[in-house]
């Protein structure tokens, strides 16, 4: 029996960085989704409210670029605290807002650039900053999601440091868009897996990656032996996005509407998946779409699996 079968789907929110490009008067720059939680949050707190109304029964914290090395970086490193708070408040609001049973997950994103695992940071600072992250997210949070992770080394790390919070661990790795059962660094994707199960992680998915990839990638998580599943983007390409570039210089995909995201979606449930939802580039609109999709073929979402390891 695969895990979609006997616990049901649950279905996460979608691309909360595109999503508020779209909804933002801000330009584009390096930590533009980290700056509108001080410029803008009442459009974040919308948007998670969207996704929520839409049938996500996990939102993600709004804290991807605010990693202390990026906000080092770009010159910004006394916004931590700040951000960090006005994106629990705006999460917070959404689900109280809502009136449903939403769990809230924290972000461990990769430190340094999403896709990049050549730039990943050695191992002791990145113990030091994804401790500081979940330090600072844990006592507001259901869950931690390390997610968009390329390199097997920064996903153990993060893995690590999340689990310490005695709270759930999902780990969410990004891969090769050409051969899903890869990481983007090369390794392996089964047993980047198993090693960080072996470290705490209680569901492995795979994530901003094409769905096709994505697919690909079910066949391998299927051999682990905890909840797996998956979230892709809608870009034809991520090569173009250099380590502080912005996301601007990406082409969205126009073949991916809210139904054929949807699709999709159902044969990685196929497959097993139990824990599906979007990253960049899938709105609300493809979240409604495939939460319409799961419930007219009776995989009901249980809005508690996943959270215990079960």
């Amino acid at each position: 029996m695969t895990g979609a079968e006997k616990h049901g789907v649950l279905v996460l929110d979608g691309g909360m960085g595109q999503e508020l490009r779209r909804r933002s008067s801000q330009p584009a720059s390096p930590l533009w989704s980290a700056q509108v939680m001080l410029d803008e949050p009442h459009l974040v707190t919308e948007s998670h409210r969207d996704f929520i109304e839409d049938g996500a029964a996990v939102i993600t914290l709004n804290t991807y670029s605010a990693t202390p090395h990026r906000l080092e970086r770009d010159g910004a490193p006394d916004l931590f605290d700040r951000i960090h708070r006005a994106a629990l408040a705006a999460a917070r609001q959404a689900r109280e807002d809502s009136g449903k049973h939403v769990r809230i997950a924290g972000c461990l994103p990769p430190l340094v650039a999403s896709y990049r695992p050549e730039v990943a940071l050695d191992d002791e600072t990145a113990h030091r900053d994804y401790r500081r992250i979940v330090e600072t997210q844990a006592k507001e949070v259901d869950l931690f999601l390390c997610e968009t992770m390329a390199l097997g080394r920064e996903a153990r790390v993060a893995t690590i440091e999340a689990a310490r919070s005695k709270l759930p661990v999902w780990t969410a790795f990004t891969v090769d868009d050409a051969d899903g059962t890869k990481l983007r660094s090369g390794e392996s994707l089964l047993e980047a897996g198993r090693e960080v199960i072996s470290v705490g992680a209680q569901g492995v998915l795979v994530n901003c990656s094409i769905p096709e990839a994505v697919a690909t990638a079910m066949d391998v998580l299927s051999e682990l032996d905890v909840p797996f599943g998956g979230y892709a983007n809608a870009f034809t390409s991520v090569d173009a996005l250099q380590p502080g570039g912005t996301v601007d210089v990406l082409e969205s995909r126009k073949d991916l509407d809210p139904a054929t995201y949807a699709e999709h979606a159902l044969g990685w449930v196929r497959k097993g998946a139990s824990l599906v939802g979007g990253c960049c580039e899938v709105g609300p609109d493809h979240i409604k779409a495939l939460d319409e999709a799961l419930r007219h073929r009776g995989k009901i979402t249980d809005p508690d699996h996943g959270f215990s390891g079960d």
